[in-house]
């Protein structure tokens, strides 16, 4: 089998999958400048608030660089745009004492900024549900971190959109 044909059915198979997950969330008014104005109005709130804030505040000395980050996951996530790298695992096993309440919290943060900013209806539930199993994520793989199988039933009263 030829290598670079294989390679090129690849990247067009990709460059479909981008375009359909990209036109899915513009049509329901999720684009650049939703993903932007996201990150930017949650992570004023995280700031602000009196659970998350300072967890936040230890860790980010450079805070448009950390939102210009969030950005490239958002996008990666809700784009498939491929433009983050990183670990986010590693990044969230590394700080102590995270529990299910701080992932509580920071989705009702984020769903809150959702609300704020839905144009169409189905750009809440688009979002907040890739930011749920983000989440879910995360508490699980801390909490199997930690306790072992025990700790893979983590996340089950984290809040929905």
């Amino acid at each position: 089998m030829n290598t670079s044909a294989t390679q090129e059915r690849t990247r067009d198979q990709v460059a479909r999958i981008r375009a359909a997950k990209r036109a899915k969330a513009v049509a329901v008014g999720v684009d650049e400048a939703f993903v932007s104005q996201l990150v930017e109005g949650f992570y004023a709130a995280v700031r602000d608030d009196d659970l998350l804030g300072p967890i936040f505040a230890q860790r980010i000395a450079d805070w448009p660089q950390h939102l210009d980050r969030m950005k490239r996951f958002w996008r990666s996530i809700l784009f498939n745009s491929g433009e983050f790298s990183g670990n986010p695992m590693l990044k969230h096993m590394a700080i102590p004492g995270l529990e299910e309440r701080h992932f509580a919290r920071w989705l009702e943060l984020f769903y809150a900024q959702l609300r704020t900013l839905e144009s169409t209806p189905g750009a809440a539930p688009l979002v907040g549900r890739s930011a749920r199993m983000i989440a879910d994520s995360l508490l699980t793989g801390i909490a199997t971190r930690r306790s072992g199988l025990a700790g893979s039933r983590a996340g089950g009263n984290l809040p929905h959109v």
